[in-house]
């Protein structure tokens, strides 16, 4: 996916603590929180996004500990939905 195609996901959504089920050409989905840190828009302008995964929000929301966070390249996406 495009840069453009996953703002049109997430900016509704303001990067809210909403889980998003991330489709990837090449590997199995994965739900997380996108999380907006102070490199958000060098990153963003690269299509690469920090997402900490499923396992690890709880102690996120706890520790905002930046070693629970991954990084994806939004290249790789194929499909985001928003979790209900």
């Amino acid at each position: 996916m495009t840069q453009e195609q996953i703002e049109q996901v997430l900016i509704p959504n303001h990067l809210a603590p909403k889980e998003v089920k991330i489709n990837f050409k090449n590997r199995n989905p994965v739900k997380g929180l996108f999380v907006e840190m102070r490199d958000f828009d060098e990153l963003r302008a690269k299509n690469f996004w920090r997402v900490v995964t499923e396992k690890n929000i709880e102690a996120w929301h706890k520790s905002k500990d930046i070693n629970l966070v991954k990084i994806f390249s939004g290249s790789e996406f194929t499909k985001l939905v928003i979790a209900k």
